[in-house]
């Protein structure tokens, strides 16, 4: 048994929060106070995971200091936009213990990924690591079965959280391709707003396995090209993680889609939420890393161009389906030249 400080009372968070203390001593960290207030007090974090009730061994804190002081593992549950303001915070502290984040994308305006945040604000600590996987907090939340991954460049911090964190109901493997992890991560929200797409205009079953299918050549040619392995996105954080994001009726980058292709616009979409849609942010980021490394990503360009209000959701099918044909397992250079066979 261990103590854990998780930063970040969101639903993952939270659901962490609640699997997590079935093996150890938990602490979350609650950043606004009357709604640590509240969740101490009826033990239910009723903004995310309503009617899910939070063990009474789950400590509620607002202090800072108090949530991270004995910890022996810290987990960063806050969205990309907040990771780097809260490692400032924990920069402050003498020892810093391990960290693991749970974040998905890219920071914004930097592009750069969670892995690269944690390295320009605390240069020295090495011991780290994403926690990603095919997982929807609120499943996770209930104890019903998930298995998901720990990918750090410290192979021996990887495999001992990955054993120490298991249990029953919640399963963790090992992966030494933090780059790889995070991009398979981060990515498949992208696919999954134009999965959402499909799904709201009602274009079919073939339609949507066509674009998971060409949707994991885009994440592979991005993670190669950033330094990760292929081998990778076979798991847990590659095509696991997008076909539940991408069919799953939890996901909020889906779920998005779906209402884009209903006509409603980007902006009113975002207000209307109280949870991230890591998908839009991270298109931005990954459009322009497509152009940095020149590669072809049209299933990106379109959920851009839908974003941007460029193209209509009706006219990303024929956007996709009408590019110039070429090899399946191939680059640009070799495209097919389809020729009079008489």
């Amino acid at each position: 048994m261990m103590n854990i400080s998780i930063l970040g009372a969101g639903a993952w968070g939270t659901a962490l929060g609640i699997t997590f203390s079935q093996k150890h001593n938990v602490v979350l960290w609650v950043r606004d106070l009357e709604q640590a207030k509240k969740m101490a007090a009826f033990r239910v974090n009723e903004r995310y995971l309503p009617n899910i009730f939070l063990p009474n061994h789950l400590a509620i804190e607002n202090d800072f200091k108090k949530a991270t002081e004995q910890a022996a593992l810290i987990i960063l549950a806050t969205p990309v936009l907040g990771l780097r303001a809260t490692l400032q915070q924990l920069a402050v502290m003498p020892n810093i213990p391990p960290l693991l984040w749970v974040c998905k994308g890219f920071e914004a305006n930097s592009g750069l990924l969670p892995h690269c945040v944690v390295s320009s604000v605390l240069p020295n600590h090495k011991i780290h690591g994403v926690l990603c996987g095919p997982s929807f907090a609120e499943e996770v939340a209930k104890g019903l079965p998930t298995a998901v991954t720990i990918a750090s460049q410290n192979e021996a911090f990887a495999s001992c959280y990955a054993k120490s964190l298991s249990h029953s109901r919640f399963r963790v493997y090992a992966n030494t391709d933090l780059i790889g992890a995070e991009i398979g991560a981060a990515t498949k929200n992208v696919i999954a707003i134009a999965c959402g797409v499909l799904e709201g205009l009602a274009l079919g079953l073939n339609a949507r396995s066509a674009l998971i299918t060409r949707g994991l050549a885009e994440i592979s040619s991005l993670t190669i090209a950033m330094g990760g392995k292929q081998t990778t996105l076979s798991g847990l954080s590659g095509i696991g993680d997008l076909m539940l994001t991408c069919t799953g009726a939890l996901s909020r980058n889906r779920q998005f889609g779906i209402n884009l292709a209903a006509g409603a616009s980007k902006s009113i979409l975002l207000s209307a939420l109280n949870h991230t849609v890591e998908g839009v942010q991270t298109t931005y980021e990954v459009r322009k890393l497509a152009k940095q490394y020149q590669l072809d990503m049209p299933i990106t360009e379109a959920v851009y161009f839908l974003l941007e209000g460029i193209m209509k959701p009706a006219d990303m099918v024929s956007f996709l389906m009408e590019r110039e044909t070429k090899l399946e397992f191939g680059d640009s250079a070799n495209q097919l030249k389809i020729e009079d066979a008489n």
